[in-house]
């Protein structure tokens, strides 16, 4: 039986897998994210014990996902101390003797959820995660897109509320984009909480934060069009945000998009992922696979 080998690389930590064709996760390990070569050496000896067909890396970014360019496989101008211009792609591919598949962590997501979630078959939707950073994966026609580099939703910029005089959190743009406003610290630093779950429903951060999130989601729907839109991420914790969204989004909208999806449906519209806190995972199985 061939295995094949998953990572799901983050900013806090790894997650290494081993799995079958069907989908089963035989073997899997948590690896906190140290510096790039500490933890590639974590991975190395990981799947040195687990012989492999190929590996499919689903991993925080900006990455450089152009085969023609001299620095492919890169993690490119991220905030994360020491990883800007480590080649995660080449150090495991020459550790490990095998062909090693690349994408961004929220496009491996989205592909999980198309491959093994609920959403199956709907072949257009987009993954928006929103945790210390807010990243979205998109799916046209079942393949993640790549351009230029690939999507980067979670710095489209979005109106700051009048009401809400915070500096923002993105290093690149302050309080100018969707990331700097809506990210977990942007939350904790602006209320002064550390976990927003704990807040009540009717806190103002829930409010403040679901405008954020609607205003990102008209863009998206208006620009990608997506038959299915999934909300991941630590702030999904908070129970009352959810409801929230979709409100706001229809509200702002505004009538423009007409579909049923959107006016009666809305609730099955925009969602929480249907594998929990495997999509990512099984997204990056899913690259190694296909």
């Amino acid at each position: 039986m061939d295995l094949y080998g998953a990572i799901e690389g983050g900013g806090t930590k790894f997650v290494c897998a081993i799995g079958d064709s069907s989908g089963k996760i035989i073997e899997k390990i948590k690896i906190s994210t140290q510096a790039p070569e500490i933890t590639s050496q974590e991975i190395i000896s990981f799947f040195k014990q687990h012989p492999i067909k190929k590996l499919g890396i689903g991993c925080f970014g900006p990455l450089d996902l152009n085969k023609n360019s001299a620095t492919y496989g890169s993690i490119t101008s991220t905030p994360k101390p020491g990883w800007s211009g480590f080649n995660i792609l080449r150090t495991l591919k020459q550790a490990l003797n095998v062909e090693v598949i690349l994408d961004t962590d929220v496009n491996g997501a989205a592909l999980g959820e198309y491959y093994w979630g609920l959403s199956k078959q709907i072949k257009n939707l987009v993954y928006i995660t929103i945790g210390t950073g807010i990243g979205a994966g998109i799916l046209v026609n079942g393949e993640t897109v790549k351009g230029l580099l690939h999507p980067e939703a979670g710095h489209m910029f979005i109106s700051q509320r009048k009401d809400d005089n915070f500096e923002g959190t993105c290093p690149f743009h302050g309080n100018l984009c969707f990331e700097g406003l809506a990210n977990g610290p942007a939350i904790k630093n602006r209320w002064h909480v550390e976990h927003f779950s704990s807040l009540e429903k009717d806190h103002p951060a829930v409010d403040l934060e679901a405008h954020y999130i609607a205003m990102a989601l008209v863009n998206i729907i208006c620009t990608c069009s997506p038959e299915l839109i999934i909300i991941g991420g630590g702030v999904t914790d908070q129970k009352a945000l959810l409801p929230k969204v979709r409100e706001k989004t229809v509200k702002l909208l505004n009538g423009y998009v007409r579909h049923d999806r959107i006016e009666k449906e809305i609730d099955k519209y925009i969602i929480l992922p249907t594998l929990n806190e495997n999509s990512g995972i099984m997204g990056a199985l899913t690259l190694a696979i296909i």
